[in-house]
């Protein structure tokens, strides 16, 4: 069906980058024109408290990953009801923006717009039109700022955008097809994610098996006093990490100090995946000569997460010739190649990571962390350095063939998310004409569709504003 979908039979030229043409009988007005500015605040701070996903639009932020501590109070957040358009105004040019369904709270950073009594205007079709690549164009010309992290955009500037507008029975159809398209996309998403998470679960049970009893399934065994491990073989020495290895916490980042005499690239938690690390657009911090030797990264150091996915780590490859790291990692070296292999070291934490190990001691308020002492006083097994090398080689060549496949699953899931980022731009701005489609689409069908959601993505780093 999605294949068959033709181009509307008449357009006019928009006058708009983004837009370009648009179908002859859609009006093109400001947003001012549909839109207006609310700002009701809650006087007991007991209603729902949302946050804006990039992934996924206005949802309650207890079903969302925010790495932020909650506030003592919410008296005075903004009130947002069912049908408002929510805007993060420092990162509406990262998706950071949707129409709710959700009756509740959001920060007081975050701008709230409801429709016109007089607005023939389906609030759905807005929240794709907002949200789609194509309308992404306004949303970053209209940001202002120094800082990309610091680009905002307000109310007079969003108002101020133009919105193509469809008759309102064209924007529920293009609803009802968008609905039933996604959903079927999304159901193809979570297949191969479902297939992934068992590629990961097989490759966790050969590192476990592996870092834990070793090669010789026949060596004497003996309690390795540690609840995550389980026995060992009775050979291994367990011992605190400090007594490996060295354990050093990145520079914390200071803003009001950046004078630009010694900016050197470094990097951040999320730059550090696992068995990966990103350099592409490292931000610049200034490390000094004498702080060189402490605050940046040598060939071979591992790279271990302080925060968020806490433990997940990797090795620097010597990608720059010099590259510093922040406070959210740890840089863990060992004191002696001949003694330890760090190969060895990075399955083990793998392992710990999956077990949660690492996890948060369950407080709602507290974000999971690992600070320094507490993460040099773990204690491992270590086997000795030969028996550590052909373990961590052996599981290299192991997990060979799950690596392909996750990255063939993953490549797959990359190119349906382009194809629906495509497909719903085509449709909200007319480059397609759902109309016909939509009409033949089976009531199941839209129905299985409306129950499905969007699959988890990767998002920026978004900032709220606290109060309280």
């Amino acid at each position: 069906m999605i294949a068959d979908l033709k181009p509307y039979p008449e357009y006019k030229e928009s006058g708009l980058p983004w837009l370009q043409s648009v179908p002859s009988h859609w009006v093109i007005k400001r947003g001012k024109s549909y839109l207006t500015c609310v700002d009701q605040r809650s006087s007991t701070g007991k209603e729902e408290l949302l946050t804006v996903s990039s992934a996924r639009g206005v949802i309650p932020r207890k079903t969302a990953k925010v790495t932020m501590f909650k506030a003592e109070s919410y008296v005075g957040y903004k009130l947002c009801w069912p049908g408002d358009l929510a805007i993060n105004s420092l990162w509406a040019w990262a998706g950071g923006l949707g129409v709710s369904q959700h009756h509740g709270i959001i920060s007081t950073a975050y701008s709230v717009y409801r429709s016109r009594p007089s607005a023939e205007l389906n609030p759905r079709f807005l929240h794709e039109l907002v949200r789609s690549s194509a309308f992404n164009w306004e949303l970053q010309v209209r940001s202002k700022g120094i800082w990309i992290s610091r680009l905002q955009l307000t109310d007079t500037a969003f108002l101020d955008a133009p919105i193509p507008l469809p008759p309102p029975d064209e924007q529920s159809a293009i609803v009802r097809f968008l609905d039933w398209a996604n959903g079927r996309l999304e159901r193809a998403i979570r297949a191969k994610r479902k297939v992934i998470a068992l590629l990961h679960e097989q490759k966790q049970a050969i590192i476990h098996k592996a870092v834990t009893q070793g090669l010789d399934p026949n060596v004497p065994k003996k309690d390795s006093g540690i609840p995550w491990l389980g026995e060992i073989p009775a050979h291994w020495e367990v011992i605190s990490l400090r007594m490996r290895y060295s354990v050093e916490l990145g520079k914390m980042l200071d803003s009001k100090r950046i004078t630009g005499r010694n900016p050197v690239p470094y990097l951040r938690n999320r730059d550090v995946q696992w068995d990966r690390i990103l350099t592409d657009d490292l931000p610049i911090m200034d490390i000094s000569d004498r702080e060189i030797p402490r605050y940046t990264v040598k060939t071979g150091d591992l790279l271990v997460c302080e925060g968020g996915q806490v433990g997940r780590c990797a090795f620097w490859q010597g990608q720059l010739d010099t590259c510093g790291f922040q406070k959210a990692l740890h840089r863990v070296r060992a004191m002696k190649l001949n003694r330890d292999y760090p190969r060895f070291f990075f399955y083990q934490m793998q392992l710990a990571e999956g077990l949660g190990v690492f996890a948060s001691d369950g407080n709602e308020n507290t974000i999971a962390h690992l600070p320094c002492d507490k993460f040099r006083s773990y204690r491992f097994p270590f086997a000795p350095f030969a028996e550590q090398k052909a373990i961590a080689d052996k599981i290299d060549h192991d997990l060979l063939q799950f690596d392909f496949a996750i990255d063939r699953y993953e490549r797959e899931i990359t190119l349906l998310r382009e194809y629906r980022t495509r497909l719903v731009a085509d449709v909200v701005t007319g480059k397609l004409d759902v109309r016909e489609a939509a009409a033949r689409l089976p009531e199941e069908d839209v129905a299985l569709a409306a129950e499905d959601v969007v699959d988890e993505v990767d998002e920026p780093e978004m900032e709220e504003a606290e109060v309280g």
